[in-house]
């Protein structure tokens, strides 16, 4: 009965952890790493035919991310999340693999000309609806049989519709253990969404640290915050640019535009538009309408029962087709514009930051985290001129920050989530978080609740049963690749090496078969090898 840890260990990106108990391996997560990699994440230590299944916390790609590519090595056991998760994976996990498919695209399309390596995607959209074919919808609160001696249970986290903290309990030999997983804990008083549940009994807890060294900004009336911004830049007769994520940031903007709206807090402009230019955000938006029972919280739960939708509203238009977004600039009334991404690096936010950043009269408005390096972080630490497609834009525009809505927990609301405990946990791992804030939450955890902690690098091994570290790691710095071909090649033949793992492993679940099917079997082998071995 053992943990070990993986991924997001140091890190706020990458969660993925496996535990071994009853007889049966299986993950928590399997998230792809997004921005700079500080530390190595050792390799999942078993072979992906052999894992049993996975548990999701929820459908970020930075916790579901890998997925298909679990799938691609050989991974073919079942997914368990929740049912509003399990409907955003299917959107994120495809968007996902088509944005590597249209890289690998890009870049072959350029190496061609240039005499490169082909370029070749992690995985592909066929691994994506593979692992969503094995997507397992489960309803919050109840108790579920995984397999003998592993029961879980999913309570709402308070952080992205379906959000979820996991409850595990593993029995082995007559003696029962009990983990829970945090998952990323919700911040109170989010729109849209209820706050996070709180469980009361454990003896392990996995607890992420995002924020675990910083206290939220608190925003009295974010609404009236961004309505002023929005009758500021109407009156100069320009538009509200909004970069914002697809699923979640999105969203909390259509409530608070419905808002306003609703209080006429912007005078002079009628029922002035909304433009969602995201495919993505509104496939979003209609699974957030579809899972208002079990996610909404009471405030949005009574628009909805008084017979309104609390995401919509006269004048909001929703922009699929490459050519809604391409007209969207050619209207010359006064309009917000949410668009993807949130950090501008990527979508067609772009298209819309080079019709409006020249614009005195227009206001780019950011409203969540902007990472060091990508262009939003440029724009709002402030910059003259920014190339785009090809072309030097002047940013004339109104640069302007609105305090997020953060997603998650702050550090005392991750205290409060650990309060609620009865005072019998025999460890707290601190993970998802960045390298010191790691360490320093531990730290107040172990001062001020006096439990044991541990903030584990990736390919720490934790006994449950024992209570004890069977093996701590160190971090290991990443080590930069002498060139991006260099490190292509390498991933394209650990693909090979899975897939070759993955026959072994057919190989064994087909000990007893009939004779005749295992001589044709062979056979087939035979000519593969005989094909390749030059």
């Amino acid at each position: 009965m053992q943990i070990t840890f993986l991924g997001a260990t140091h890190e706020v990106t990458g969660s993925c952890t496996l535990l071994e108990a009853a007889g049966k391996r299986f993950l928590v997560d399997c998230g792809m790493q997004q921005g700079p990699d500080t530390y190595e994440n050792q390799d999942i230590p078993v072979l992906p035919a052999d894992i049993d299944f996975v548990l999701l916390t929820h459908a970020h790609i930075d916790h579901s991310g890998n997925l298909p590519l679990l799938y691609a090595r050989g991974f073919r056991g079942p997914v368990y999340a929740t049912n509003a998760t399990k409907d955003l994976c299917d959107i994120m996990l495809k968007d996902s693999a088509h944005i590597q498919m249209f890289e690998a695209e890009w870049r072959n399309r350029k190496g061609r000309r240039s005499g490169r390596e082909e370029y070749v995607p992690a995985y592909t959209m066929d691994d994506a609806l593979g692992v969503i074919s094995q997507l397992a919808g489960c309803e919050y609160g109840e108790v579920m049989q995984i397999a003998e001696g592993i029961k879980v249970r999913f309570i709402d986290a308070g952080h992205l519709l379906g959000s979820s903290s996991i409850e595990i309990w593993l029995q082995e030999d007559g003696e029962e253990k009990k983990i829970v997983f945090s998952g990323d804990v919700g911040n109170t008083d989010q729109p849209i969404i209820k706050d996070p549940q709180y469980i009361h009994e454990a003896d392990y807890v996995v607890i992420e640290s995002t924020y675990g060294d910083r206290t939220h900004e608190k925003v009295e009336d974010y609404a009236q915050m961004l309505a002023e911004v929005i009758q500021e830049t109407f009156d100069r007769g320009g538009n509200v640019v909004i970069p914002s994520f697809a699923v979640g940031r999105t969203q909390e903007m259509l409530y608070f535009i419905r808002e306003i709206k609703e209080r006429k807090l912007v005078q002079g402009h009628g029922d002035f538009e909304v433009y969602v230019d995201s495919p993505l955000a509104v496939e979003a938006t209609s699974i957030f309408q579809r899972h208002h029972q079990e996610c909404y919280d009471e405030i949005a739960q009574a628009i909805v029962n008084e017979g309104f939708n609390p995401i919509s509203f006269p004048g909001l238009k929703l922009s699929v087709t490459s050519d809604d977004s391409k007209a969207i600039n050619t209207k010359e009334n006064c309009k917000v514009i949410l668009s993807a991404s949130g950090m501008c690096d990527a979508g067609r936010i772009k298209h819309h930051l080079k019709h409006n950043l020249w614009r005195k009269e227009c206001t780019v408005l950011f409203v969540g985290y902007q990472a060091v390096g990508t262009l939003g972080r440029i724009l709002v630490d402030g910059v003259d001129t920014v190339k785009l497609f090809g072309e030097e834009i002047m940013v004339q525009a109104d640069i302007r920050v609105l305090p997020g809505i953060s997603g998650h927990a702050d550090r005392e609301g991750l205290m409060r989530w650990l309060k609620a405990y009865e005072p019998t946990l025999k460890m707290v791992f601190v993970n998802h978080g960045e390298d010191s804030v790691c360490q320093v939450f531990a730290d107040r955890i172990r001062n001020e609740l006096g439990y044991d902690t541990l903030a584990p690098f990736s390919g720490t091994i934790y006994d449950l049963k024992g209570n004890r570290c069977l093996l701590e790691t160190r971090g290991i710095p990443v080590k930069r690749p002498a060139s991006k071909a260099a490190s292509r090649a390498s991933t394209v033949y650990d693909r090979l090496v899975a897939a070759g793992q993955r026959l072994m492993t057919v190989i064994r679940h087909n000990e007893g078969g009939a004779n005749k099917d295992l001589a044709k079997f062979t056979g087939q082998i035979n000519s593969l090898c005989d094909k390749w071995d030059r």
